[in-house]
């Protein structure tokens, strides 16, 4: 996306259903959020009509597009005393356009492609990622959960998206082509994309203010390290279900799994480091035997390692983990109580 400046136009509801007939006509896979019963989560659609646009926050994360809860990797057979390997073809990921995804998602699929492209570069990843087409859409609404602007994002931002709407009411968007493949996708839409209104978008933005400074969480965490009683405190009502990490758009902890005997497949599993199991040892030795340790590793992974690793980091503010918790843990006090040892 870099080099590329930012080309406003504008598009309507009846457009934008015609563009959603012309990506099935195209064979390309539309994912978007769906009321499914009394949730909203990202679903295969083929209109513009199933579409739900009215929520603050899909449950899950659209990161199932490039990183599958199960994902084969190979399939084997035993025959003669040898193994036959059959690999995955990354070519054969399906083309596929995510539609209405908030900016917090759209960001964090950087993050997800810092972890995945790091060191070891994944095939499968990269050709699911450059397969995907995001469409993302502004926030509007925000609740007590959102804080996307503590750490550098926005209800607005276009970080992610190859094109951003934002309704302006009355069935009308403002669309802001922000990369090539965006680019692509207009121009190969037959005129349904029309010259920007003069309008500023900021007005139709749901307002998020800075919760805490995002600056002191890393030292912070470098120096509470070794402070037991901070963690304990912390981790206290953490029951370790995991679900904080299957809702997250960010988290790529996996395991791999082989199903079958003489033959079958290989399998990577979405995991979770806040799950008892994650560092169990094949000796029976568990370097994070309490949750106060799996809790200080998620924010040291997302807050720690990933920005000295990867220059960014493994959180966008989406408020998911906290709306989904069981136990009403909230990240956002973790966070501030850090940024609040730090002067």
């Amino acid at each position: 996306m870099k080099g590329m400046e930012t080309e406003s136009k504008s598009v309507d509801s009846e457009a934008l259903a015609k563009l959603f007939s012309q990506w099935r006509a195209e064979g390309k896979r539309i994912l978007a959020p769906k009321k499914n019963g009394d949730k909203i989560d990202f679903a295969p659609v083929t209109s513009l009509d199933e579409v739900s646009l009215e929520q603050v926050q899909t449950v899950q994360s659209p990161k199932t597009a490039v990183f599958p809860r199960v994902e084969e990797l190979f399939s084997f057979k035993s025959k003669d005393g040898r193994v036959e390997i059959q690999e995955r073809d990354p070519a054969r990921v399906p083309r596929t356009v995510i539609f209405g995804l908030r900016p917090c998602d759209a960001a964090a699929l950087a993050s997800l492609a810092a972890i995945f492209t790091w060191d070891c570069p994944d095939s499968l990843f990269s050709s699911r990622l450059a397969a995907t087409t995001v469409v993302g859409v502004s926030c509007a609404r925000a609740d007590e959960f959102c804080f996307c602007t503590s750490l550098g994002g926005g209800p607005g931002s276009a970080t992610g998206s190859d094109i951003l709407l934002t309704d302006t009411g009355q069935g009308s968007y403002l669309a802001e082509i922000v990369s090539p493949k965006g680019k692509q996708h207009v121009a190969g839409a037959g005129g349904l994309f029309q010259p920007a209104p003069a309008t500023k978008k900021e007005s139709f933005l749901a307002k998020v203010d800075k919760a805490f400074d995002r600056d002191k969480i890393g030292p912070a965490l470098a120096a509470l390290f070794e402070d037991t009683a901070f963690w304990a405190e912390q981790s206290l009502r953490c029951i370790g279900c995991g679900a904080c990490a299957h809702v997250c758009p960010t988290c790529a902890c996996f395991d791999i799994q082989d199903e079958g005997g003489a033959s079958g497949r290989r399998l990577r599993c979405w995991d979770s480091c806040g799950l008892g199991l994650f560092t169990l040892h094949t000796s029976g030795h568990n370097p994070r035997t309490l949750q106060s340790q799996r809790w200080r590793q998620r924010l040291m992974h997302k807050f720690s390692y990933m920005p000295e690793r990867q220059q960014v980091l493994g959180c966008v503010g989406c408020g998911r983990c906290s709306r989904a918790c069981p136990v009403d843990m909230n990240i956002l006090d973790s966070l501030r109580a850090l940024a609040e040892t730090r002067p």
